[in-house]
């Protein structure tokens, strides 16, 4: 019987470590550092033959293991004699993480690209601009935001035609400024896109059947809006016919149906959630919003019932830390109480923030959500 290979490698302070399945938090680091994996964080790397310090992502060359040393700061990086790298600069805050500059960069190269009419970077162009390997790059996009680059060109693809059906073009108008080679490659995903077809869409729910009932839960009335794809509204309100009011805001040209009788069974189990959000809700959603709003409720809906979040929090959980107004707006916008989460995110000093059902309903939930319900 063979024995497994093991890989001897320098330790911080100049002892060994074997490389083996049951491996050290260093160990991990140092993995990181030679896989050049952008998505790791939380310290920097020395080369010793160099005399410089880089973040874990640095596109320079993986260095020799043996020439490693890893710092938990910038700080004690220099205090070691070590001089920070010119290309990641690991020491400049305002430069911001490598990781994140990568990411946006290729943002901006797939919504120019779609401006100007031609097809998205393919995978292999944005990875080689960003000096990663395609795979190394799909994980790192993806884990900064929340989605592959594919997906973020369909996004980006998705809010054009939406906002170009908003200002009254034609639906095909729409989708080739949007960038769709043909329309049929956007009518293949128009009910996931705008929750109706386009022509429904661009007349604000014109034709659309929307059935809506209301129950009492532990906060009020609620209601729930449902379209032929799912539960398309959650909202919270002190009246039945207010409610039915803001629903006829949202969708003014939809015929609305009042179904109370055949909904019954459904908004109980809508009742029932409210309470215990923790049970999950098993119904299908229509929610529809921007990239980035989609990114934001992607992110509330991994807080767990009875923790939370700041603002800050989920900003830099999204990889941009300096987007916090941008994620207020999007938890404003929020079009599905409780299902998606808002509620668990405050300020940043642990004050209740701005909840579009009332700051009372906000502190019931979490109440209900921190006693188990």
């Amino acid at each position: 019987m063979r024995r497994k290979k093991r890989m001897v490698l320098p330790g911080p302070c100049g002892y060994l470590v074997t490389m083996t399945s049951r491996q050290t938090p260093y160990d991990h680091r140092l993995r990181a550092v030679l896989d050049r994996d952008a998505t790791a964080s939380g310290f920097v790397y020395a080369v010793a033959t160099t005399g410089v310090y880089c973040r874990p992502g640095c596109p320079s060359r993986s260095p020799n293991p043996e020439n490693v040393r890893l710092f938990d700061t910038p700080a004690q990086a220099e205090q070691a004699g070590y001089r920070p790298c010119k290309r990641c600069r690991p020491d400049d805050p305002a430069h911001g993480n490598v990781d994140s500059g990568r990411v946006a960069a290729a943002c901006r190269a797939i919504e120019r690209a779609l401006a100007e009419g031609d097809p998205p970077p393919s995978l292999e162009h944005l990875a080689r601009d960003a000096g990663l390997s395609p795979s190394h790059f799909q994980r790192l996009f993806k884990s900064r935001a929340g989605i592959t680059p594919k997906e973020y060109a369909r996004a980006v693809r998705d809010e054009r035609v939406r906002d170009a059906l908003a200002q009254g073009q034609s639906v095909t108008e729409a989708i080739y400024a949007a960038g769709f080679g043909a329309p049929s490659r956007f009518y293949e995903h128009a009910g996931r896109t705008l929750g109706m077809s386009p022509a429904v869409y661009r007349k604000g729910g014109k034709g659309l059947t929307i059935r809506f009932a209301t129950a009492e839960s532990f906060l009020g009335p609620v209601l729930a809006g449902f379209t032929d794809q799912g539960v398309c509204a959650i909202e919270f309100g002190d009246g039945r016919e207010e409610l039915i009011h803001a629903l006829r805001e949202r969708f003014p040209e939809a015929d609305l149906r009042d179904a109370q009788d055949e909904l019954a069974p459904l908004l109980r189990e809508v009742a029932a959630f409210v309470r215990h959000p923790d049970q999950g809700l098993d119904l299908p959603l229509d929610i529809r919003g921007t990239a980035f709003q989609q990114r934001v409720w992607r992110e509330l809906a991994r807080i767990p019932a009875g923790e939370t979040r700041t603002y800050t929090d989920v900003a830099r959980a999204l990889g941009n830390p300096e987007a916090v107004r941008a994620v207020a707006a999007a938890c404003a916008a929020n079009p599905l109480a409780v299902a998606v989460p808002c509620h668990r995110v405050l300020r940043k000093s642990g004050d209740l923030a701005g909840y579009r059902w009332g700051l009372d309903r906000k502190k019931a939930l979490l109440d209900n959500e921190r006693t188990g319900g």
